[in-house]
């Protein structure tokens, strides 16, 4: 009975090994992976492919960016909107990114426990909602600018910690 343990983990752990990497990649954002039927744009849309398309997300956050009561987020700027690349910002930030506590809080959950070093389209979407959890940091009030505040700080010293994976540096709690 032993052996058979043996050779049923074992090969539980051999199927874990081998599983393609494609379906370890919805983990930290799931919606990334889904298309919506109602949408033109791919399944997982990446922003930056090119030194160019990182300085038009530079660009892009650099802009004056609306947030409306339904957290739509979209860019001001008509000529920066009107970007073939400003659709996929867009969707990027408002199918894929988190924008609840509990959502934000589950993904830097998952940043803790993630091996080795994030991906490009994770390190981005993780810098984007960053920056979309210290907006809502700026504009929050009382106990819930706390809330907004430690989720703020959690996504940091996620990205902090992958940044000092990806560069070789020992990584300090």
């Amino acid at each position: 009975m032993c052996w058979k343990t043996l050779l049923l983990l074992l090969l539980c752990y051999d199927a874990q090994a081998t599983v393609s990497h494609r379906w370890s990649r919805a983990v930290l954002f799931p919606a990334a992976h889904r298309p919506k039927r109602s949408s033109s744009v791919p399944a997982n849309p990446v922003l930056q492919t090119s030194l160019e398309e990182v300085e038009l997300l530079y660009e892009f956050l650099l802009a004056k960016l609306e947030i409306s009561p339904d957290l739509k987020i979209s860019i001001k700027d008509e000529e920066l909107a009107s970007l073939r690349k400003a659709s996929d910002f867009h969707t990027v930030c408002n199918e894929v990114i988190p924008k609840s506590i509990p959502d934000i809080r589950r993904l830097s959950a998952s940043l803790s426990s993630h091996p080795g070093i994030l991906k490009k389209e994770d390190f981005e979407r993780t810098a984007l909602t960053l920056a979309y959890t210290a907006y809502r940091t700026a504009l929050a009030q009382g106990h819930q600018k706390d809330i907004w505040a430690q989720a703020l700080l959690s996504l940091f010293q996620a990205l902090r910690h992958d940044l000092m994976r990806s560069s070789g540096a020992r990584v300090s709690p």
